[in-house]
């Protein structure tokens, strides 16, 4: 699940150490900065969002009065060097409250909240997919799914009881599978995470073979696997 956000933030400093830690996690999609309440409050009624990282000392209006204001019903993480403001931002029911310095370790505490308020609120992810090959839509359980491999124009699935082929492209997968559960490592592989024996330094062992890993997919795989 891709998490939309915006970063609102004044400083530039704590701008750059928030969207690197936005960018050390491929689930956050960062859909723009703002260094004003003005700017960021416009933006959120043309592009509603799912998560607010909002500073609330910024330019033009506050971070308080963005909220008040923008009436977002999104997941809200407050960042501020004043703890006086926890008790207000609480009042707001924002989901939780930085207060300046603060690690990656606890950045990190927050956005587990914000997953887990989403999680409730998604629907129930179906446990199949149906795959379109050249007869027939072919069930396939997504537990099974070991690797699916690219081979010039078609795909070949490899799951535990059977191998299939279909035209259906990457993208298509990408879009029907959960990433967390199965995910692109390749221009030529996406892989089941929990049928992953052992990961090698350019490499995944899985079902008695290597599948590479390319650069293009790296950092987000390993982040992946990093949170479990």
């Amino acid at each position: 699940m891709k998490i939309n956000c915006i970063i609102v933030e004044d400083e530039p400093l704590a701008l750059e150490r928030v969207r690197g830690y936005v960018e050390k996690l491929p689930y956050l999609q960062l859909m723009g900065t703002f260094d004003n309440g003005i700017d960021a409050m416009v933006f959120l009624r043309l592009h509603p969002v799912q998560l607010i990282l909002l500073d609330i000392n910024i330019g033009g209006i506050s971070g308080i009065q963005l909220l008040e204001a923008a009436n977002a019903s999104c997941e809200v993480v407050l960042i501020t060097a004043y703890e006086e403001y926890a008790i207000k931002g609480y009042e707001l029911n924002v989901t939780d409250y930085l207060l300046k310095p603060y690690t990656f370790d606890r950045f990190m505490q927050a956005i587990d909240k914000v997953l887990h308020n989403l999680s409730r609120q998604a629907p129930a992810v179906s446990s199949f997919i149906f795959i379109k090959t050249s007869w027939r839509l072919e069930k396939v359980v997504l537990d099974d799914i070991l690797y699916i491999e690219g081979k010039r124009d078609y795909r070949k699935v490899y799951t535990l009881h059977k191998q299939i082929m279909t035209l259906q492209p990457f993208g298509w997968f990408e879009q029907e599978l959960p990433p967390a559960q199965v995910c692109r490592v390749h221009k030529s592989y996406m892989v089941a995470i929990s049928k992953i024996d052992s990961i090698e330094r350019d490499g995944i062992r899985i079902a008695g073979i290597t599948i590479p890993v390319s650069e293009t997919y790296k950092k987000d795989f390993f982040a992946l696997i990093t949170r479990g």
